[in-house]
């Protein structure tokens, strides 16, 4: 009996924190639909590595709000990452079976299958660690944001903090980065152009207008005017 009973307190102790860790982040989510994040836990870990190597390095990121960024670059984004983003409900259930069948035959890792949404779960508050309780916690998050906010704001805060380069976050540092110019004024190749970045813009900003990324920029070109945005 006295077994039984710490066994229950234990797993009454282990409920606790759970809902408490849960809440903590529901908190946030809760916060940030009326308060834009000054940074976000993916922004705070790419600082972090390049203090590692420059203790006095800072991201380039500055706010924009959604009706200052370009129209061109909201239907690149969701041409691009997440065509169906205005009708799901934060999980792309299709694109994620073609990514695993594309991954087997492939026999590693070549598409991702995120959502936004989900994206942005992850940016905001996770860490970039491919484990089972971090993809759970993300999908958890995903499901508050989509409850909690509408489209508007979540490609709103995705738009403005998603990695666009070597520090760079956010659509307005983008465009000043490789165009000399603002988020609003993007044109629909500049656009196209940095959507197709985004999967690895690390990567990519060393040569962004290799032969793939042209080919890729120009597919999307193609299928922007389809974009449904919020």
């Amino acid at each position: 009996m006295v077994l039984l009973h710490r066994f229950k307190l234990g797993v009454a102790l282990l409920l606790l924190l759970f809902l408490l860790w849960q809440g903590w982040y529901l908190g946030w989510v809760m916060w940030w639909k009326m308060f834009n994040p000054g940074t976000t836990a993916f922004m705070a870990h790419r600082l972090e590595e390049l203090r590692e190597k420059d203790p006095k390095a800072q991201l380039k990121h500055t706010w924009v709000p959604y009706e200052k960024i370009s129209a061109h670059l909201k239907q690149a984004v969701i041409a691009s990452e997440d065509d169906k983003f205005v009708d799901h409900e934060g999980f792309d259930w299709e694109g994620m079976q073609k990514a695993i069948e594309k991954n087997q035959k492939k026999g590693k890792v070549v598409a991702g299958g995120s959502t936004i949404s989900q994206q942005l779960a992850k940016n905001l508050l996770l860490s970039a660690d491919k484990t089972p309780w971090r993809k759970a916690q993300e999908a958890i998050i995903t499901l508050e944001l989509e409850m909690l906010w509408d489209k508007r704001r979540i490609l709103e805060v995705y738009l403005n903090s998603v990695e666009w380069g070597e520090g760079i976050f956010g659509a307005e540092a983008a465009a000043k980065r490789y165009y000399g110019t603002t988020a609003a004024a993007l044109g629909p190749e500049q656009a196209a152009r940095l959507a197709v970045m985004l999967p690895a813009p690390r990567r990519f900003e060393k040569n962004p207008y290799s032969p793939f990324l042209n080919a890729r920029t120009e597919l999307v070109l193609g299928r922007m005017q389809y974009s449904e945005v919020p």
